[in-house]
């Protein structure tokens, strides 16, 4: 009950709801009372957010502070060394990030663009690291494979033995996915995949769970450089997406520093 109302709160102060609230707001403010002027200010403040949030140069100013908290594990050269803290993980763990259901479609296919980031990743870190395990997290909906099975169903298909795979289909949020970790990982160390975005609150409720992850961040939306094109001064649906994860999560980020796990 807790987690479904937590949704529901989280759910309004986002970008596109906030500012259809806003818009709808103005528009009955206009039509049905004598308060046409704040009525006014109401859609037009509404009309001018949703533009803001979806610009480019917006969305990359919100997400990139985030993104860039934790680096991004370099390239590995053939015959080079690993980084040493990676080299000494003996786990790897990938947060869940949602997948669809569609018949004779394979795994890779039904992850969501984020989750097969992730998941990637994480391929890319176990090839280097012949002895650690894989521990991909994601509950299921009653009906379907549980997301953790479809992890892991992709990253057999990538070329991971099934028996290094072991499987949390009973977290239903980061929260749950930490405490978990702790009682499957113990002290041993352990590479933490996910979205760069999701990264710093991630790692923040692992430490309050003990835990010290070696931050593996995935599936970026900026990069340090980019080139200039004509869509980035005009309004699109992926930076509006970029600008909704970085207000969920400074807004998650808070929610844990209030109760004492930031």
């Amino acid at each position: 009950m807790f987690f479904a109302l937590k949704k529901f709160v989280a759910f309004w102060p986002m970008p596109l709801p906030f500012c259809l609230t806003l818009l709808i707001v103005g528009l009955g403010l206009m039509l049905a009372t004598r308060r046409a002027r704040l009525g006014r200010a109401c859609a037009l403040a509404g009309i001018g957010l949703l533009m803001l949030f979806s610009n480019h140069f917006v969305s990359r100013w919100l997400v990139r502070p985030i993104e860039t908290r934790y680096p991004a594990m370099p390239e590995f050269a053939a015959g080079q060394p690993i980084p040493r803290e990676l080299a000494a993980c003996r786990f790897v763990v990938v947060l869940g990030g949602g997948n669809g259901y569609s018949r004779g479609v394979p795994a890779t296919a039904e992850l969501s663009l984020s989750a097969l980031a992730r998941i990637t990743e994480a391929v890319r870190l176990l090839r280097v690291l012949p002895d650690a395990k894989l521990i991909v997290s994601g509950p299921g909906d009653g009906k379907h494979a549980a997301h953790a099975t479809v992890l892991a169903r992709a990253a057999i298909s990538l070329g991971i033995d099934e028996q290094r795979i072991t499987l949390i289909d009973q977290a239903l949020d980061t929260e749950d996915e930490a405490r978990i970790v702790r009682e499957r990982v113990g002290d041993a160390p352990f590479a933490l995949v996910t979205s760069a975005w999701h990264l710093p609150r991630a790692v923040a409720l692992f430490r309050h769970e003990g835990l010290a992850p070696l931050p593996c961040p995935a599936d970026f939306f900026s990069h340090e450089e980019e080139s200039p094109m004509f869509s980035h001064y005009l309004c699109d649906s992926t930076s509006l997406n970029a600008s909704t994860v970085a207000v969920h999560e400074r807004i998650g980020y808070l929610w844990i520093w209030l109760r004492g796990r930031g």
